[in-house]
């Protein structure tokens, strides 16, 4: 990776990242209107989808950010996205809802960028460990090798 585009996936996962964090303290503050909303579109136990939106997206969106286990979370948030515009932009006669539907499918684009490659050099993922020797390595450091 060059050095120009070297921060590019940890941009593009923040931009990502920041929106679904949003979202998810949006919903947090925000219980009676996310329930009734949630009630509108018919999903059973509105409470309980509105604590799985709340830990999906906020939680996903810091995981996101911090760049820890991020495969994983991109492809759980790329799930969640679909099943949101299923659920709630499937008005394709409104054309508000049309955009909100297709705008969820660009998101899930990005995600699925996310799952194929990966967090980039700006994550937790690719923290850099502290070098060890192998047992091999500490052999033939020792004047072992033959």
């Amino acid at each position: 990776m060059s050095d120009s585009t070297r921060y590019l996936p940890f941009v593009g996962r923040a931009i990502i990242g920041a929106i679904f964090l949003m979202s998810g303290l949006g919903k947090l503050a925000a219980y009676g209107a996310t329930t009734a909303m949630i009630a509108a579109v018919g999903l059973p136990v509105p409470p309980a989808a509105w604590l799985v939106a709340v830990v999906v997206e906020a939680g996903g969106g810091l995981l996101l950010l911090l760049g820890y286990r991020v495969r994983p979370v991109a492809l759980i948030l790329a799930a969640f996205v679909v099943a949101t515009a299923a659920f709630f932009h499937h008005n394709f006669a409104d054309q508000n809802q049309m955009i909100h539907f297709l705008k969820n499918f660009i998101i899930v684009g990005g995600l699925l960028q996310i799952v194929h490659f990966g967090p980039g050099v700006v994550s937790l993922d690719n923290r850099k460990k502290a070098p060890t020797l192998s047992n091999i390595d500490r052999y033939q450091s020792l004047g072992a090798n033959t």
